[in-house]
């Protein structure tokens, strides 16, 4: 599995395709607020792609507007990264540089990531967009997802997701890859049905990934203690932790 077999899944019109380098320039200037950031991008990013433009002119579907936000376009972009870059922040550092709604395939190594985020407009300067929200991030393992790739990639065509909306295709999208993230954990991928299954995922997917941490650092904390009343103190914690983890898993 690569990244070429994901780009094939998506299934983007010709035209909308724009198949154009990006200079890390634009990036430098537009997604770089540190000193540490800009070293990420020089040293991190092998090239970045912009692969398709998706507005109402190339592939049909409406745009969206609000006083918060507003859809006119869908950008689908292409990272590679080298071996050791920062991937969490580099990811992170393109969505927020791109002023669109961005699909972003990122490579690197043989486990390719496909991430969305939605965006608003920013309170604090005119014209400009933030994140609204955490970075929406799916890894494909060809290993352990390869029996999921026919249902994943049926659902990740463009043709299958909401067409009111750019903004409800979008989400369409956002729920895809919950449904790849939830079935990491279930074995199962379904996308939600309804939006009120997707919201109820999306909020169980966050409290799975905050017990995950409170469970690692209760055992790394009972591993160091050296007092026997402090260690069944900490195991009983631990059972209620996961026992609280097991509920929020039956949500996905």
């Amino acid at each position: 599995m690569n990244g070429d077999t994901l780009i094939e899944a998506l299934d983007l019109p010709a035209s909308s395709r724009v198949d154009q380098r990006v200079p890390k320039k634009l990036l430098l200037e537009n997604g770089a607020p540190t000193a540490a950031d800009k070293r990420f991008i020089n040293d991190g990013i092998e090239e970045l792609l912009w692969l398709a433009a998706l507005k109402p002119t190339t592939i049909g579907v409406p745009e969206y507007r609000d006083d918060v936000r507003e859809y006119l376009e869908i950008a689908v972009l292409r990272l590679t990264l080298h071996a050791a870059a920062k991937t969490e922040r580099l990811v992170e550092l393109v969505h927020r540089a791109v002023p669109y709604p961005l699909l972003l395939l990122t490579e690197q190594g043989k486990r390719p990531e496909l991430s969305a985020a939605h965006k608003r407009w920013s309170l604090g300067e005119a014209g400009k967009t933030v994140l609204e929200g955490d970075v929406v991030a799916a890894v494909w393992d060809a290993e352990r997802d390869g029996e999921r790739w026919p249902t994943f990639r049926d659902a990740l065509a463009l043709g299958r997701q909401p067409r009111t909306t750019l903004q409800a295709l979008y989400q369409g999208w956002i729920d895809t890859l919950l449904a790849l993230q939830a079935a990491h954990m279930t074995g199962v991928f379904a996308v939600a049905a309804t939006a009120e299954h997707a919201a109820a995922r999306r909020n169980a997917l966050q409290e799975c990934a905050r017990l995950d941490a409170e469970i690692a650092r209760l055992r790394a904390t009972a591993a160091k203690a050296k007092q026997m009343s402090r260690r069944v103190e900490l195991n009983l914690e631990l059972k209620r932790v996961e026992a609280a983890q097991t509920a929020a898993r039956a949500n996905l």
